[in-house]
């Protein structure tokens, strides 16, 4: 389904090539000041154009539809639509026949019985991801004083941003792509949030993370690293009874609850499905192996657009428990 959540629950709605693509968000309290303005600076981390990103540019600006009167959220839910104008079509004519290896074309057609929206892979696209920070931005504002702040780690398994630009220019040239790690980081997170076993706090944010296209694993504080530590090295010792620890291989949570210590996550995002580069893979209506490249305008690297991504679906998750 296309709806997630119980006190804060979204909506997403549209296609990357459709004429809009939009978000409805329900349990925003009334009262709480939102205006276009404050959609802007998490809208334009996202925005393409950087070396690496796809040349395809939209003009990304938010128009508010209903819950929002006088600067204010009413209690109504709130929607967010975003316009898309800048689309070729023609480049996804081909990807019925020969779906992208990597990509969702093949899985979206069994599931839809060909009926999905294959252009700019539809429901399935990036795109959507536009509507993710969307709902992070009302979200963010609805946890008051809780800070989340994410970055780039990794490049292409590379961790000093001096070698990225090489990496990614060397993907570019030879119609490549290449992969990333994003690294979250939520302060002020109060203890006590979150649910046992289903509805852990960890489970709630990879549900979330997981949702963002292209992600392929997640891991919390020491994450797979704890699998080769000894409980001494793994364990967190208290400071005091405030429940502050003097390390964080936790990642803020224990037993799916927050321990009042910065949460704490990192996402392995793949290198991008489409490319240019000459791959060998199957037509589905011939049967035959054909070489297959990728036209169009695609990112070298998604993972540079992902901070904020993953900043919003934290916030989603957080307010689900606040």
């Amino acid at each position: 389904m296309n709806s997630y959540g119980t006190n804060f629950r979204i909506s997403m709605f549209g296609e990357s090539h459709g004429d809009l693509i939009g978000v409805v968000m329900d349990g925003v309290p009334a009262g709480l000041p939102l205006c276009t303005d404050d959609f802007l600076a998490d809208l334009d981390r996202r925005r393409s154009g950087a070396k690496g990103t796809t040349p395809r540019k939209e003009s990304d600006l938010p128009h508010i539809v209903s819950g929002v009167y006088d600067g204010h959220t009413t209690g109504a839910p709130v929607t967010v639509v975003f316009e898309n104008s800048n689309t070729r079509s023609k480049d996804y004519s081909m990807f019925r026949e020969v779906p992208r290896p990597g990509h969702a074309d093949f899985t979206a057609q069994v599931k839809h019985n060909f009926f999905n929206d294959i252009r700019g892979g539809g429901h399935f696209s990036g795109r959507l991801t536009l509507i993710l920070v969307a709902a992070g931005v009302v979200a963010k504002k609805m946890l008051g004083n809780i800070s989340i702040n994410a970055r780039i780690t990794s490049i292409a398994g590379l961790d000093k941003p001096q070698q990225w630009e090489k990496a990614l220019e060397e993907a570019m040239a030879e119609g490549d792509s290449v992969g990333g790690v994003v690294e979250c980081v939520c302060t002020g997170v109060p203890a006590g949030l979150g649910e046992p076993f289903f509805n852990s706090l960890e489970s709630e944010i990879a549900h979330l993370a997981f949702s963002i296209p292209g992600v392929r694993g997640i891991e919390f504080g020491d994450g797979f690293a704890a699998a080769a530590m000894k409980g001494s090295e793994h364990n967190d010792c208290f400071t005091g009874k405030d429940g502050k620890t003097a390390t964080n291989g936790a990642g803020g949570i224990n037993g799916g609850i927050s321990n009042g210590n910065p949460i704490v996550f990192r996402i392995a995002v793949k290198p991008t499905s489409s490319i240019s580069k000459v791959q060998h893979t199957a037509n589905f209506v011939t049967g035959e192996m054909v070489d297959f490249s990728v036209k169009g305008r695609h990112d070298a690297c998604i993972a540079l657009r992902c901070p904020v991504i993953a900043e919003a679906v934290a916030a989603i998750a957080l307010v689900q428990h606040i």
